[in-house]
């Protein structure tokens, strides 16, 4: 099989940013795909579930419910734990969402409530949420898009 372009980035030097992964077009519509890097991969830890899984629920209801909902193709964590994916329609670079990104993650570390879409019979693994882990990992994140990275 042929490597993804995703495992070719030296995971040893990445650094938290908000990096373009990659663009897929097809019949004149393109999808760009943006790695938003919160951890050093293999130096700091992985974040948890619960705080991976409580960004998810807050930041995908924030990003489709923002000015750019209807460019939102997804919000969702990656594998590693060590950040989420942010898939939007367009020819897109890092620049062009810094702003909509930077307000998500302030959303995230000052939101108080309760969890969107977390109960029972809205999500599966409803009760692995971690408000107070994903508030700082968000705060964190926000400190470093001060100075962002917007390219690998």
């Amino acid at each position: 099989m042929e490597k993804i372009a995703s495992f070719t980035i030296d995971h040893d030097k990445l650094l938290s940013g908000l990096y373009v992964s990659r663009k897929d077009s097809r019949d004149g519509v393109t999808v760009t795909t943006f790695d938003l890097r919160l951890t050093a991969p293999n130096r700091e830890p992985p974040m948890s579930t619960g705080i991976m899984h409580t960004i998810e629920h807050i930041g995908a209801t924030f990003l489709r419910s923002s000015e750019s909902g209807g460019d939102v193709v997804y919000f969702g964590p990656m594998g590693c734990r060590t950040g989420f994916y942010l898939l939007m329609f367009g020819d897109l670079q890092s620049a062009d969402v810094l702003q909509l990104v930077r307000r998500t993650f302030e959303f995230i570390s000052a939101f108080n409530g309760d969890i969107p879409g977390a109960r029972p019979s809205e999500c599966g693994n409803w009760s692995d949420q971690d408000l107070a882990g994903a508030k700082a990992a968000a705060a964190k994140y926000l400190a470093d898009l001060a100075n962002p990275r917007l390219a690998y």
